[in-house]
């Protein structure tokens, strides 16, 4: 037997002993217990049994509650999130919810917001599951703001809208995308952005086939903020909306190609745009 696995079987023990008249072991023996299952989960760590690890760690949590440790459960619970999180997301996601329902139990709201991001990231990157993270990354925006933490409340926002976009949830896109940029009017840090929460708003109109959203967004974003006006966004916004209102594919085209080739375009407004293009395309192939 291992060490890991020899401890792992003193904690159970201590975990599983019984007092002299039935009665279930004190809250020292659960502190003991717990102990000795977070050195089993070290152990199993050295061993790169990283399952077990976070097994281990769950058991020390649950030992750690039952003593009203609470504080020490949520950062164990954590450890498991770790240890589970390179083969097994899914039980990883699991352990870190119940970290964070402590967390936020015990008011400790920042650590929920932060950790809430690493689940949104779970979601989307291992688990691929993109309406659990569109809604994570929400709520932890939703934290930082509470904390006075604008502009990281912003980025979770942000990751909201880029998301909803590419799932074709284009009113969420644009609400997240316009709730941004009214965060960052009068700020100095961050008003050179508000054009790029413009541009992708206003792309998201169009790519909802909805041309008079759109050309009302324009006007909207450009009282909001009037040096958007003439920027190379605005004016490329508003040739796209002329060449979808006139079916025009290559005009369209030429337009983006010469806004690509001051302003590099990204993955996600390359994939945006090309959503456009295709439906003026299909709008032609509807007439003929």
């Amino acid at each position: 037997m291992t060490d890991a696995r020899s401890l792992l079987a003193k904690a159970d023990k201590k975990a599983n002993s019984t007092g002299p008249f039935g009665l279930f072991a004190s809250s020292s023996r659960f502190e003991e217990a717990g102990d000795t299952y977070i050195e089993a989960a070290n152990a199993f760590r050295l061993e790169k049994d990283l399952n077990s690890a976070g097994k281990a760690f769950e058991k020390a949590a649950q030992m750690q509650l039952k003593s009203e440790a609470k504080d020490e459960a949520a950062n164990t619970y954590i450890e498991a999130f770790k240890s589970y999180r390179k083969n097994d997301p899914e039980e990883s996601a699991r352990v870190l919810i119940q970290a964070l329902t402590l967390f936020t139990q015990r008011g400790q709201f920042r650590r929920a917001a932060t950790y809430t991001q690493d689940l949104a990231t779970l979601y989307e990157n291992e688990l691929n599951d993109l309406d659990r993270a569109m809604d994570a990354y929400d709520e932890a925006g939703e934290w930082l703001s509470n904390d006075g933490a604008e502009s990281l409340a912003n980025k979770a926002w942000l990751k909201v809208a880029e998301i909803a976009a590419l799932k074709e949830d284009y009113p969420r896109a644009i609400a997240k995308y316009e709730q941004v940029a009214r965060n960052s009017l009068g700020n100095n840090l961050t008003k050179w952005s508000l054009k790029d929460y413009f541009f992708k708003a206003g792309l998201c109109h169009i790519a909802n086939k909805d041309i008079i959203a759109a050309k009302r967004a324009v006007e909207e974003y450009t009282d909001m903020d009037p040096t958007f006006f003439q920027t190379r966004e605005q004016v490329l916004l508003s040739d796209i909306i002329s060449a979808c209102e006139d079916g025009d594919q290559e005009r369209f085209t030429d337009k983006v190609f010469q806004f690509d080739q001051f302003s590099k375009l990204d993955k996600w407004k390359t994939t945006i745009l090309l959503r456009i293009k295709n439906s003026i395309q299909e709008e032609e192939d509807n007439i003929l």
